[in-house]
């Protein structure tokens, strides 16, 4: 074991594929705050047009565009996207995808003081359980991730599998958005943006590359597919959830598909023997249970907690828009 540890510290990677790891922190700064900035134009939309029963509508969304707040956030999560899409670039998948959950610690604290709804106790141990999960996690993406090259068979691999998620996803908004709950969209989001990190990667590597094919032009279309879906998600998660709770899915969940691609996939862990796999699998169970804690004890969660008038009553209380 020792051996195979010296041995993956000297033929993981270079050092220069290391600086992803701070582009992407700064990304998960950029997350953070956005995110809170668009969980309040969702609530203020909600104080004004009606509480979205059955996903955003159109006139909803299009309220969104004229909040300031929202407007601001999602500036701030396009910036995140670019820091992320660069460290993608510069490292592994694997070893950049799963910082993002820095940004849960972040937006735990801006959303407590927002709303004047403090964690606790059990939603900070699932916070916690969220951040070790994925701390351990980069931690052995960070001694046995591997930065392959994405062969064309695998591109579509990935393709045909995302194919079917969507359609799955679709169907079942189609069908029984009405049971939505912020836990389904958060899920079904971070699966999304997970692909959308996977395809992300690719479509870099293949630009840089010179790879002009109808496999890229199939990836970005993919992507943007993905990407919106995800998107639309987001917003719903938004407004029957804490955007703590949104966040912690997609530091989590995203990377954990993200990784799974890699793994399974992309073999960007090739290298790495049994006892890593084991605690690449037990690490990130831990990390996803902590989501799961979140949605069940978070306080703004919670049945007996007035979500949306508590939301709704600071929404409507700020200066900001």
């Amino acid at each position: 074991m020792g051996t195979e540890l010296m041995d993956a510290f000297d033929l993981s990677y270079q050092p220069s594929q290391l600086l992803g790891i701070p582009v992407a922190l700064v990304g998960a700064v950029f997350l953070s705050v956005g995110a809170q900035l668009q969980h309040h134009g969702v609530a203020k939309v909600e104080a004004t047009a009606g509480r979205a029963e059955s996903g955003l509508n159109p006139r909803q969304l299009g309220l969104l565009l004229a909040r300031p707040s929202w407007v601001i956030g999602t500036l701030l999560l396009g910036l995140s996207i670019v820091f992320q899409l660069v460290s993608l670039k510069l490292s592994p998948i694997i070893l950049v995808q799963p910082l993002g959950v820095v940004g849960l610690v972040i937006t735990s604290i801006l959303n407590a003081r927002v709303s004047g709804v403090k964690l606790n106790h059990q939603s900070v141990i699932a916070v916690t359980l969220c951040v070790s999960g994925v701390g351990a996690f980069v931690l052995l993406a960070a001694v046995f991730a591997r930065d392959l090259p994405v062969t064309s068979r695998a591109l579509v691999v990935i393709l045909i599998i995302l194919a079917v998620v969507l359609i799955a996803f679709g169907v079942l908004f189609a069908f029984l958005r009405h049971r939505f709950k912020a836990i389904i969209y958060i899920v079904g989001a971070g699966v999304l943006y997970g692909f959308v990190a996977t395809l992300a990667k690719v479509a870099i590597d293949r630009i840089s590359n010179q790879e002009w094919d109808w496999l890229l032009v199939a990836c970005i279309v993919a992507l943007l597919l993905a990407a919106v879906l995800g998107a639309y998600f987001v917003q719903n998660a938004y407004s029957s959830g804490p955007p703590d709770l949104v966040i912690a899915g997609l530091t989590v969940i995203d990377p954990m598909v993200a990784v799974t691609i890699g793994i399974v996939v992309l073999n960007e862990a090739a290298g790495a023997p049994w006892w890593a796999m084991v605690g690449f699998a037990v690490t990130g169970a831990v990390a996803v249970l902590g989501v799961f804690r979140l949605a069940k004890y978070h306080p703004q969660s919670a049945s007996d907690a007035p979500v949306a008038d508590r939301i709704t009553d600071v929404a409507s209380q700020s200066g900001l828009d």
